[in-house]
């Protein structure tokens, strides 16, 4: 198939590019968010197509798959006026949790009958009022990294976009009690002010924005990994940390819940505890290794690149049908 979707969510995307088909990836001069093209940071197949606005007003397209609602009008002045829904199948991909009003919150494709409404983890379709629209989801998968675990610095690593910004919804407040715990090198975007916001000295909490590759290798040589996210869908870095062996001190909300297994970590809803939890893994190396060996053998179980894969080979050739 010919399917096109925008580049939104660069994980994620690496992993659903990697099945059978040719994937088309809108791409504008300015490469802006509607047309951010290839992925310059993940590893992505030569089946991926950068395609233009004008290019795709023309090109055979089999099945859209949207993410924001405003990609219902791009689409269809991109597509030459084929409206997804309609002379095209659509499937809509829903990767958050809803913001504001909640559990009132209802859907962007509520009581539509023209797509199929995917979401990313079983939490986020519990929480969107969706009304009539057909319901389906797809839980993560995750390329696998391999078992790169050393654990070797007595650290806490934490993977977050705009922690200052985003507050309270990714924990941030929390993170200077649980530095006095393990110190903590905090790895993503836009986290270059955190230290400074915190109030916090750079030896008890460091920052850095790595490309995706350099990020994984450097994940696997701090001793746990570390979740104290209030409010979002389930983060691709926790699953990719587990993919990697390590074990988990996370906050139990939203999807976590359900992604680490007893015996692959902490999970609480009372910060202290993750506090007691991480200075448990710095004194314990070997606790922190065999919990971290349960935790990949989880991810691999119920995240695993082939059965994501499946899953979506099984929707997408009904959508088509």
């Amino acid at each position: 198939m010919n399917i096109l979707l925008w580049h939104v969510h660069g994980s994620w995307t690496t992993a659903f590019v990697q099945g059978p088909h040719t994937y088309l990836v809108p791409v504008t001069p300015d490469r802006g968010p509607d047309g951010l093209g290839r992925a310059r940071t993940f590893d992505w197949p030569a089946s991926v197509r950068e395609v233009t606005p004008e290019q795709l007003a023309t090109e055979p397209v089999d099945v859209v798959l949207l993410q924001r609602p405003h990609e219902w009008e791009l689409a269809e002045r991109w597509l030459g006026g084929r409206r997804p829904g309609r002379d095209l199948p659509a499937v809509y991909l829903e990767h958050n949790t809803p913001d504001g009003k909640v559990p009132r919150s209802r859907h962007p494709v509520a009581d539509r009958d023209d797509v199929i409404l995917v979401h990313v983890t079983h939490f986020n379709r519990l929480f969107w009022d969706s009304g009539s629209t057909r319901t389906e989801v797809i839980e993560h998968g995750i390329v696998d990294p391999g078992h790169r675990y050393t654990g070797r610095l007595a650290r806490a690593a934490v993977v977050v976009n705009d922690p200052v910004r985003r507050g309270r919804f990714t924990g941030t407040d929390l993170l200077p009690a649980l530095s006095e715990a393990a110190p903590l090198d905090v790895f993503g975007m836009r986290t270059d002010a955190l230290t400074a916001h915190l109030n916090l000295s750079t030896d008890r909490c460091r920052t850095q924005d790595l490309p995706q590759a350099r990020l994984l290798a450097a994940l696997a040589e701090r001793r746990l990994y570390l979740h104290p996210v209030r409010w979002t869908s389930l983060g691709l870095s926790l699953l990719e940390a587990m993919h990697l062996g390590m074990p988990v001190v996370a906050l139990a909300t939203t999807e976590a819940v359900e992604a680490v297994p007893p015996g692959a970590g902490t999970l609480s809803t009372r910060p202290e505890e993750l506090a007691r939890a991480a200075r448990h893994y710095l004194n314990e190396p070997e606790a922190a290794r065999e919990d971290g060996h349960r935790a990949r053998r989880a991810a691999l179980e119920r995240y695993g690149l082939p059965r994501f894969l499946s899953d979506w080979e099984r929707l997408l050739t009904e959508v088509r049908s």
